[in-house]
């Protein structure tokens, strides 16, 4: 009898996750085509939407939205925020050194900044437009005071933007220039799925590049210790394709790796976590499925400090049914991490409502998650040493920005809200939604 070797092994799953990664695309391209065919995207087009005063959160309902514990300080639509396809997507915050507070709002046709005051109201500061053609995917994060925007659209790359330009825009928004305004084009890889930072050590990582190229679609290094001149010192290749990820210096219960850069990648069927401390030899650590396990997206630790736990969200497992999520619930796996080598899946999450997750980010405890349709839910995730099944883990507050589908009590479709950010030091949170605009909330539990 003949067993299957590791190579073999490998190649199936990489089949398979490219698989699955189509489907989803397709999906996701299907459904905001039919969304477009409907007018969607020009219902929110009009100037009362935008700018709103303070709608606070009373009786569970601010203005339209379904809420708890969470109230709408400002919006502004993605018109108004110079978007002609007026669609969102991912989005990421800065705070420049004298404490101003901006968000990169990402769109199909480019990236929107603002700024949010002390009050909380949002200002429309300027906009990048894409590099090269609109996409349905794009993604940035912030390493000191430059922004990285990498998009799926053909031949885009990764832009490089020094967000202190926005310091000195007075009066009209700015749209700036795509050649003299960038700190940097780099096109060392096309397209791109998402960027990942990992700003202690200046390092950014783009994922789910070109499959069929060297690196497999695995985490593309970069070094931008030099915005001007990004370099790459190497690639993970060898559990292919990864979606999306989580960089740090290890600081946890595994102390052979103490002080090593750590990254915990979300490979579409595994949690696989690996050593990149030597960039020209990275080691993979551990490739761990689970149950359930239907497209494995991104995820998050609980706790930068201790690093024993960490949540993981699946895109397609509501979608198709699989495992707990059968019901249709957002369903959060919950990962111990304390043996780097050998994580278990200690148990779940499900959120009260049906919707499925996408992007999700912890602070103090709390899981802030980006759920598409129920937008966001803030989960109380701080029993997970005591409990690891999740059993303790309760939803604290809530806004949700797809009231669409309330009556329902959910439905699982990809529209909605696209991804948060919840470190400002003001304690604003920036929401995107797809069809909607921007959204600076405030979490008053």
């Amino acid at each position: 009898m003949k067993f299957p070797t590791l190579l073999t092994l490998g190649l199936a799953a990489s089949v398979h996750g490219q698989n699955e990664m189509d489907r989803l695309m397709r999906l996701k391209t299907d459904q905001r085509n039919s969304m477009r065919a409907q007018g969607v995207f020009n219902r929110y087009d009009n100037a009362r939407l935008g700018a709103v005063a303070p709608v606070p959160c009373v009786n569970g309902k601010s203005g339209p939205y379904s809420c708890d514990k969470v109230d709408m300080l400002s919006f502004l639509s993605h018109s108004q925020l110079g978007s002609s396809t007026k669609e969102g997507n991912d989005i990421w915050g800065w705070t420049s050194p004298d404490g101003r507070e901006f968000g990169a709002v990402g769109q199909t046709d480019g990236t929107a900044f603002v700024e949010i005051d002390k009050t909380g109201a949002l200002k429309y500061v300027g906009r990048l437009p894409t590099q090269t053609v609109p996409s349905i995917w794009r993604d940035m994060k912030v390493v000191n005071g430059y922004v990285y925007i990498g998009s799926e659209a053909a031949n885009h790359g990764l832009q490089v933007f020094d967000m202190r330009k926005l310091l000195s825009v007075r009066g009209a928004p700015r749209t700036f220039n795509i050649k003299n305004d960038l700190t940097a084009w780099y096109r060392g890889f096309g397209s791109s799925h998402n960027i990942v930072a990992h700003e202690e050590k200046n390092m950014v990582y783009a994922v789910g590049t070109n499959r069929s190229s060297s690196c497999k679609g695995g985490l593309f290094m970069l070094d931008v210790s030099n915005p001007a001149n990004p370099t790459s010192p190497g690639c993970v290749s060898e559990d292919g394709y990864i979606h999306d990820a989580q960089c740090v210096v290890y600081n946890g219960p595994d102390t052979q790796y103490l002080g090593k850069e750590i990254c915990f990648n979300y490979n579409e069927d595994t949690l696989t976590i690996v050593d990149v401390t030597n960039k020209q030899s990275p080691r993979q650590l551990s490739r761990t499925p689970y149950v359930g396990s239907a497209y494995t997206h991104q995820g998050w630790l609980t706790s930068d400090s201790d690093m024993s736990f960490l949540l993981l969200d699946d895109e397609l497992d509501e979608q198709d049914g699989t495992g707990v999520a059968a019901n249709g619930r957002t369903t959060t796996y919950i990962f111990n991490i304390t043996t780097l080598a050998s994580p278990v899946n200690t148990g779940y999450y499900q959120s009260p409502v049906k919707s499925i997750d996408h992007n999700q980010y912890t602070k103090d405890g709390l899981s802030y998650q980006s759920n598409y349709n129920s937008g966001l839910r803030i989960v109380d995730v701080r029993s997970v040493e005591a409990d690891p099944t999740g059993k303790g883990f309760k939803q604290v507050g809530f806004f949700d920005v797809h009231p669409e589908d309330d009556a329902d009590g959910g439905k699982v479709e990809f529209s909605g809200s696209w991804s948060v950010y919840p470190y400002f030091k003001s304690g604003y949170i920036l929401l995107n939604s797809i069809e909607r605009g921007v959204f600076a909330l405030k979490y008053t539990g």
